[in-house]
């Protein structure tokens, strides 16, 4: 594996635990797999992509659930308050900014400048992105209770 996959992925191992503790006060912990979030409610993406040095993208894959929680953590309000997608989206799509923004700050203090995107969230069900064949790709899993995360990084060669 290319070394700056590998440094990816330890940025990445990193920030996903510490923006969920520091900003959610919630807990996560990498696992060596976890399936693809499989909720009858469906699953969202969050994704934002890094153009420079080091040019990909940081898909969060997430139970609709688990994102319904989350967002009432952010909003601080209940869940039964979180009223409809749109405020789950921008909850996640906020979140899928946090985590990439940590790891671009890291890559430009490592020497490796870089933008993000806007970021982009997609909702349905068995969802699965395709990478092209120039493309190196992880995926990290985390789990919180019995929810499960996957951050899914794709860099370009």
């Amino acid at each position: 594996m290319n070394e700056r996959i590998q440094y990816l992925e330890e940025l990445t191992r990193e920030a996903v635990p510490r923006i969920f503790r520091e900003l959610l006060s919630m807990e996560v912990q990498f696992e060596e797999s976890a399936p693809l979030p499989d909720d009858p409610t469906g699953q969202i993406i969050g994704s934002v992509g890094f153009i420079g040095d080091a040019t990909g993208i940081i898909y969060l894959y997430l139970s609709m659930d688990f994102a319904r929680h989350i967002t009432s953590v952010m909003l601080g309000i209940a869940e039964s308050e979180v009223d409809g997608d749109e405020m789950v989206g921008d909850a996640i799509g906020e979140l899928s900014n946090i985590v990439v923004g940590s790891v671009k700050s890291r890559l430009c203090d490592a020497g490796q400048p870089c933008t993000l995107t806007i970021p982009s969230v997609v909702r349905g069900r068995n969802l699965k992105v395709e990478a092209a064949s120039n493309i190196q790709r992880k995926v990290i899993a985390f789990r919180n209770s019995h929810h499960h995360l996957l951050a899914e990084l794709l860099l370009k060669n």
